[in-house]
């Protein structure tokens, strides 16, 4: 029953997504003609011209009709034409979103070892130097703006030292299925991943040692102590396994932001992910192409949120037991 009334409370909230992401590019200043003919071209057309512009993409219709085919689109897995690229949105984001996961996927996987296992230590050896050291470091590299770091890897690594590409996903000459193929991906993820990395590692690291220290000030680990245990066995088996649910929660909500929040670092190594495709999207006021970036993007942090909600029962049994006594 639980279960239940989370998800319809999550269907209530895809709901509101669909509409403000059909509202927000509408509401936006200028006329989508000026940006689907564009600036100087549209000087020459009569207003039956443009209007026919208009017609085309199906913007002269009301607002009531784009919405209602807006949303019957969606569930067709039809969500128009892409002004810019000339072919389907479905088909441009089933391109570009495994890029995104891919890059995504491998940062969060780093970030979150690395999180989890600095803040372990930290914790453990709160106060210490081997606790406020790679606090200050996490800190500091934390605050730092993302395109910052890319614009300086792309200095150090691809200007100065040649050792890296500074753009793209793959070479020209690499063909898909090919060992070269592969080997072009990964250099071409080094840096995207470890500005992403870089930027991600902190605030797990901060969850992780914020969790651990409340942990580790709880009576069964002075129990656990008292028993003789290994201190490698109270740390990762008796406290970690009590601090998992905040660093999930972390995880799973960072799982979901990463697919959006990798925009600035897409679009500074030109990375032909989603973040790069909404960038584009606005620059060219591509309203469907923008529409169905939004959209995978807000689903997937709702589905990431959905699973961290129904995931917490299967790994705190005192949650299971709130929920059935609710």
């Amino acid at each position: 029953m639980v279960y239940l009334k989370t998800i319809y409370q999550y269907l209530i909230v895809l709901f509101c997504i669909l509409v403000l992401n059909f509202a927000l590019p509408r509401i936006a200043p200028g006329s989508p003609a000026m940006y689907l003919i564009g600036g100087l071209d549209i000087q020459f057309m009569s207003p039956e011209q443009i209007q026919q512009v208009l017609h085309e993409f199906k913007l002269d219709l009301p607002i009531v009709t784009q919405f209602k085919n807006y949303i019957l689109g969606i569930f067709r897995g039809d969500m128009g034409i892409s002004v810019i690229y000339g072919r389907p949105v479905w088909d441009m984001l089933k391109y570009r979103l495994p890029w995104t996961l891919l890059l995504m996927g491998i940062s969060l996987l780093l970030s979150a070892s690395l999180g989890v296992f600095l803040g372990v230590l930290g914790a453990w050896k709160r106060g210490g130097g081997r606790d406020l050291g790679p606090l200050f470091v996490v800190m500091l590299l934390g605050s730092v703006p993302p395109f910052w770091v890319a614009m300086l890897f792309i200095t150090l690594f691809s200007a100065t030292l040649n050792w890296l590409p500074s753009f793209g996903a793959y070479s020209i000459g690499a063909l898909p299925g090919t060992g070269k193929y592969l080997a072009e991906v990964i250099r071409h993820l080094v840096m995207p991943v470890m500005t992403l990395t870089i930027i991600k590692t902190g605030s797990m690291y901060l969850t992780a040692r914020s969790s651990m220290i409340i942990a580790l000030e709880d009576d069964y680990i002075l129990l656990a102590h008292a028993k003789g245990l290994r201190e490698r066995k109270i740390l990762f088996t008796h406290a970690l396994r009590n601090a998992i649910l905040p660093i999930y929660t972390h995880l799973m909500t960072g799982l979901g932001a990463m697919v959006g929040g990798t925009a600035v670092v897409e679009t500074v190594f030109s990375y032909p992910g989603l973040g790069n495709t909404i960038y584009e999207s606005v620059r060219a006021r591509d309203y469907n192409l923008l529409q169905g970036s939004f959209l995978v993007i807000s689903v997937s942090i709702l589905i990431c949120n959905l699973i961290a909600d129904l995931g917490y029962p299967l790994l705190d049994p005192r949650v299971r037991r709130q929920g059935a006594a609710a």
